[in-house]
């Protein structure tokens, strides 16, 4: 069985795993009720909230991206849809390889130097995230039982970051000391299988031919705003999908939630974070003490916001830009193997 197929069943199963453990909870009368109480027009607010969401996306990565040229808008933004929409159906997370591959199609640009810009991006979410989740221990009073959930939070935060200042000071040597790091790579690499190691090494090679990054004060603190507002406007549609069941909970509660997202998608799963992403929205919510018919309910129309949207609006981009789906997979599979 090859790699690929064996992780997607591997997902697949993790998914089924966590929805049948949280269907299990609830009644479907109770469900339905729940779901029936949503008042719509704040559910299209939630949705609205999570395109500019990636609107923002793309203006961070047009800084990103500045050392090749300014890139338009009208080219950013779809790429970044179309990544999201892939990460909705494909597995792997190959959406970050499709999103490089639709703009480096799009502008005529090298994939390695826009994905290179990518791995930058997901660096300044992961710093983005390391600030909310402080911001959550420090403001945000859970309720009585909750130490235990504060505890872990603590830890993952604690982990998460060391794994990022490790991809900095590994991106730093190899910005610095090329040679030297990919020779000490390579030496890293001898107790692992050869043919590891000779599609590792290239791979390194190639994205620090990409990684010609010159940042100004100026757009420093542009991609420090556009971060902040990034997570901000994808956390009020949490807040949003609140409001329009009749919750009002604080705003840190909603980046409470958020955390826990990110969190459990790095959780292998099927395509969509199907399952883990449920999970985790039910955890949060049943902190706050939400019984159980409607923390689910949430938790599926957040999950819906930002998966059939997307996945409408990206197969537009896709059939605006001439690229079929199937082009799209294979493209992404290519990429994401360094075939």
């Amino acid at each position: 069985m090859k790699r690929s197929t064996l992780m997607l069943w591997l997902g697949a199963g993790v998914s089924m795993l966590f929805l049948g453990l949280l269907l299990r909870k609830i009644d479907g009368r109770q469900l339905v009720d729940a779901l029936q109480r949503l008042d719509w027009r704040y559910l299209a607010a939630a949705v609205a909230a999570t395109f500019v969401s990636y609107w923002l996306r793309a203006v961070r990565w047009r800084l990103l991206l500045l050392h090749e040229r300014p890139l338009p808008l009208g080219s950013l933004y779809p790429a970044v849809v179309i990544g999201y929409m892939a990460n909705n159906l494909f597995p792997a997370r190959l959406g970050e390889f499709v999103r490089a591959w639709v703009l480096a199609e799009r502008e005529q640009l090298k994939v390695g130097s826009v994905f290179a810009s990518l791995v930058i991006d997901r660096m300044l979410d992961g710093l983005s995230v390391m600030v909310m989740l402080l911001l959550v221990l420090v403001n945000l009073q859970l309720p009585p039982g909750m130490d235990q959930a504060a505890v872990m939070l603590r830890a993952a935060g604690v982990t998460t970051l060391s794994v990022y200042l490790c991809v900095v000071l590994v991106l730093l040597l190899l910005k610095a000391r090329p040679m030297q790091t990919l020779r000490l790579l390579a030496l890293l690499m001898r107790p692992f299988p050869q043919r590891l190691g000779d599609r590792l090494i290239p791979l390194a090679g190639s994205f620090l031919s990409g990684l010609r990054l010159t940042f100004s004060v100026g757009n420093l603190l542009l991609m420090v705003v556009s971060s902040a507002l990034i997570w901000l406007t994808a956390t009020l549609s949490i807040d949003l999908v609140l409001r329009g069941f009749s919750i009002q909970l604080p705003l840190t509660a909603s980046f409470f939630i958020m955390v826990l997202l990110v969190f459990a998608v790095m959780v292998p799963a099927a395509p969509g974070y199907i399952g883990t992403f449920h999970v985790a929205c039910y955890t949060g919510l049943v902190a706050f003490r939400l019984p159980d018919a409607q923390a689910v309910s949430i938790a599926l129309v957040v999950h819906g916001v930002g998966f059939f949207p997307v996945i409408l609006v990206g197969c537009y981009y896709l059939w605006s830009g001439g690229i079929s789906l199937s082009r799209l997979r294979t493209q992404a599979t290519v990429q994401g193997t360094g075939q």
